[in-house]
């Protein structure tokens, strides 16, 4: 082949290359849920990490709402994926499985709690600190009946006070409930923060001075993972008796879902989020080192990764994980 017909074939690729539309070097977008809360951007960035470097041709994307938003967003085909989905306080989760709005990819977590939380020092003091017993008998939930002189509330010397969820979560509603089920509001009074962060920095405050504080918390979270809490206990389970109040929260399978149009938009990374597991511990350490070093997400995600190796090949084949340790 001579230069001149070299140089007319050149021109014709660069030209074919500037006029192709600009879709064919687009990468698909993969759009998750962020519904305001760490574990879930913990995750978020895991994925990201995995999803932009062990695979080919696509882009992760976050949807910042709240979780009944982001929720219809996943049935109307807008959001790909909710990696870790509270399904247990989805009214609508069992119909809109029935349904095949919403698809169980896996379990991302099989340990998952929630409830009213104690230091452990209230119970069984901290000798290191100097803290004696506050409350040695309290167990349970209806324990906290007797022991309202122990969690005073500032404001109103003659009640306790118990911190509650987050205004418009399932968990606040519930708890109100258990609240003025076990007459619990004769001595104490209920107090909404309005925030997870101003609920947890409450706590971290009272931990830090050795202070009694009684309220809501769930697991996986920072805190969980930072200080020495105790869940206290109630009554066993039941679904009916526990939308009155009256029960424990049940220990939940946080879940992975999708779409219904994901695994045909995406079937190899279907079959990584379907391998994808952690644990509340796992989770938990993690949001302590994002606390305690004060770093992003993505860095706390990254610190994961190289921390555990092994996850990556329970999670990927061994090209893919070789990939992503390449970047971290």
């Amino acid at each position: 082949m001579n230069s001149k017909l070299k140089n007319v074939l050149l021109l014709l690729v660069m030209v074919l290359i500037c006029t192709m539309p600009a879709q064919a070097f687009a990468k698909t977008e993969i759009v998750v849920t962020d519904n305001g809360w760490d574990s879930q951007k913990l995750h978020n960035e895991i994925a990201r990490i995995i999803v932009e470097n062990a695979y080919d041709g696509y882009v992760l994307k976050t949807s910042t709402a709240s979780s009944t938003m982001n929720w219809q967003a996943i049935i109307a085909g807008d959001v790909d994926l909710d990696i870790e989905s509270w399904t247990d306080n989805v009214a609508t989760y069992p119909k809109d499985v029935a349904n095949g709005d919403i698809v169980d990819v896996g379990v991302l977590a099989p340990d998952s709690n929630q409830g009213f939380y104690v230091p452990r020092y209230v119970i069984e003091g901290d000798a290191k600190r100097g803290i004696k017993p506050m409350a040695p008998g309290l167990k349970t939930v209806k324990d906290l009946a007797g022991y309202h002189k122990v969690f005073p509330d500032d404001e109103d010397k003659d009640k306790g006070r118990i911190y509650g969820s987050i205004p418009g979560w399932m968990a606040d509603e519930v708890l109100h409930k258990k609240y003025e089920l076990y007459g619990l509001n004769k001595n104490y009074n209920y107090v909404r923060l309005g925030s997870e962060a101003t609920l947890f920095a409450s706590l971290v405050a009272a931990y830090n001075l050795g202070e009694a504080w009684v309220g809501y918390c769930y697991e996986p979270t920072w805190v969980s993972g930072k200080l020495d809490l105790v869940l206290l206990q109630d009554e066993p389970y039941d679904k009916e008796l526990f939308e009155k109040g009256a029960t424990a929260f049940p220990s939940q399978q946080l879940k992975i879902v999708s779409s219904k149009y994901f695994a045909k938009k995406a079937p190899d990374l279907l079959e990584f989020f379907k391998k994808y597991r952690t644990g509340s511990r796992l989770i938990a350490e993690a949001l302590a080192y994002l606390d305690e070093k004060k770093v992003s997400h993505s860095e706390a995600a990254k610190w994961l990764l190289k921390t555990h190796g092994d996850l990556l090949d329970q999670w990927l084949p061994k090209e893919k994980a070789e990939r992503v340790r390449a970047v971290l």
